[in-house]
């Protein structure tokens, strides 16, 4: 699989097949992926992998969460500025209406809405899980590295056969997350990413882009 291809087949999958992603696939991914650029060669990424037993734990302490309807953690960064101005609110109302509808539920459903999102505690059930932290005393530009890092994982996962799918939404349930992973005080969980062999079956759609002269100006004194 060549660059563009890993790229444009990469997506958030969510729903995968129990099939189980050896560890010497894990080790080579990591292994290549810490090349990602970084600032100072800070390299800022702290990551916990969780299979097997490890991960079914997680899952059954986050759905137990689930079923108490139990508070969420408090955010330790904002996920989303509060007022989304366009086209940023655009994009992701658009986004929220194909995911649901490719689900076929109607965006009034709020119950429903709320089944689909907790699928993301059981990782769609995807048989690995890593969890990336950055340092807390660090800054803009190494939260940066670490998205660089995190998008180096998973097109390499791409050019494994695999899928993955980044969760943010992880970070509100960082207390139980650090129950069975231990990080760190001075570490932040920026978030989880569910990896695996994808489940065919699953409904999806998948999302568009912007045009390319909605997003890049070029300055090269053509007409």
């Amino acid at each position: 699989m060549d660059v563009y291809e890993a790229v444009t087949s990469r997506r958030a999958v969510r729903g995968f097949i129990d099939r189980p992603v050896p560890r010497e696939v894990l080790e080579r991914v990591l292994s290549a992926a810490a090349w990602a650029p970084s600032g100072s060669n800070l390299q800022p990424w702290h990551v916990y992998v969780l299979t097997g037993r490890p991960l079914a734990e997680l899952k059954e302490r986050a759905g137990k969460r689930v079923i108490a309807c139990d508070t969420w953690d408090e955010r330790e960064y904002e996920m989303y500025p509060t007022t989304l101005k366009s086209p940023y609110h655009e994009r992701r109302s658009a986004f929220g209406a194909e995911r649901y509808s490719a689900l076929g539920i109607a965006r009034e459903d709020w119950e429903a809405r709320q089944r689909a999102a907790s699928a993301n505690w059981d990782c769609f059930g995807a048989p690995a899980a890593l969890f990336c932290y950055i340092d807390r005393d660090l800054g803009r530009p190494q939260w940066s590295d670490v998205g660089m890092y995190l998008q180096t994982v998973m097109l390499l996962l791409r050019a494994e056969g695999l899928h993955s799918c980044p969760q943010m939404a992880w970070s509100v349930y960082r207390k139980t997350v650090a129950e069975v992973v231990a990080p760190p005080d001075d570490l932040i969980l920026f978030c989880g990413m569910s990896i695996g062999f994808e489940d065919t079956a699953a409904p999806y759609t998948r999302t568009g882009r912007a045009p390319l002269d909605e997003t890049v100006t070029f300055v090269d004194g053509q007409s």
